[in-house]
């Protein structure tokens, strides 16, 4: 990029700022985040990720949208840690379906020492040496953990804000605002690129929103990757019966999280199935990137199911 571009990347923006965008009429904000998407980006590349859970439930956690959590009784069957060969088969299926990132995910509150970190740390290796990106989310790291894991070839590390911090107490109480910027610190100067996003549709305002971005928008640099998630309501979880979003909210959140992050891959990530196939195709032309979801208790998605519904992820 030219340092002409690079000069018009702010870190300062303020609530009201970030507020002034996302309520723009939609068809002046589609207007501005595809004009900064063609700038920063190829108009014509997406990305295909798969995420493979290698440690499914009991985490100790009270996060009210999660069915992961042991506190909830949502009919999520524990699982304990995958071996490494079988998360390199599950790989490598992503692989021919045309993945080219592979995301190890783990429910902890904190990632673990000892036997199961160092399979953990062969698992990333493993991963990479298939020739994909490499990227893990398994909660709260260490400054040492986080070394390890950049040594082990790992490319981004996953670890979401989930929502503003003044609507953060109301979602979750087991850990603070502060512990997730602090692993993100970590994660930045073992030099492993950044994952970071949050959560829409959990009751949170407007203002809300626009602060969530404020605060990634405020990281220097930005997130390599910014996943934008709609709430999964499922039953068990405080957070079942909260009332859906209108499909706009979405559009508007990546469109500004677009204009403020320009270099950053904006993702489309968990609850894109409950849009319409149309909201998906806006988001697309807003310059927002698919991730693919691949279940442990479900078979690798197919080439097809990639690339139906004008590059839409089922």
């Amino acid at each position: 990029m030219t340092n002409a571009a690079d000069s018009r990347i702010k870190h300062d923006w303020s609530v009201n700022e970030i507020k002034n965008i996302y309520t723009l009429p939609i068809p002046e904000l589609i207007f501005r985040a595809q004009t900064v998407h063609r700038r920063y980006h190829r108009a014509d590349e997406i990305q295909a990720c798969a995420l493979l859970s290698i440690k499914t439930g009991a985490c100790p956690e009270d996060c009210a949208y999660c069915p992961q959590s042991s506190r909830y009784d949502t009919g999520v069957e524990r699982t304990s840690l995958m071996t490494v060969e079988e998360t390199l088969t599950r790989a490598k299926d992503a692989r021919e379906q045309g993945a080219t990132r592979f995301c190890l995910g783990a429910a902890w509150r904190d990632a673990p020492a000892g036997e199961a970190f160092e399979r953990i740390l062969e698992m990333v290796r493993g991963v990479r040496a298939l020739g994909m990106e490499a990227c893990c989310t398994l909660g709260m790291l260490s400054e040492s953990q986080a070394a390890d894991l950049k040594r082990a070839g790992l490319s981004a590390y996953n670890h979401n804000l989930d929502t503003s911090p003044e609507f953060y107490p109301q979602i979750i109480t087991t850990r603070k605002y502060e512990d997730r910027l602090r692993t993100l610190g970590h994660v930045r100067r073992a030099g492993i690129t950044v994952c970071c996003g949050g959560i829409i549709g959990m009751g949170e305002s407007r203002d809300d929103r626009c602060s969530l971005l404020a605060q990634l928008a405020s990281m220097q640099p930005h997130p390599e990757s910014v996943p934008i998630n709609l709430l999964v309501r499922v039953k068990g979880t405080p957070l079942a019966t909260e009332t859906p979003i209108e499909a706009l909210e979405l559009v508007r959140m990546i469109a500004t999280a677009r204009i403020l992050m320009p270099k950053s891959r904006v993702r489309l990530s968990a609850g894109r199935t409950f849009v319409s196939d149309e909201t998906q195709a806006l988001c697309f032309l807003l310059g927002q990137t698919p991730s693919l979801l691949a279940n442990v208790c479900s078979p690798p998605p197919t080439r097809k199911q990639i690339r139906t519904k004008d590059c839409s992820v089922d």
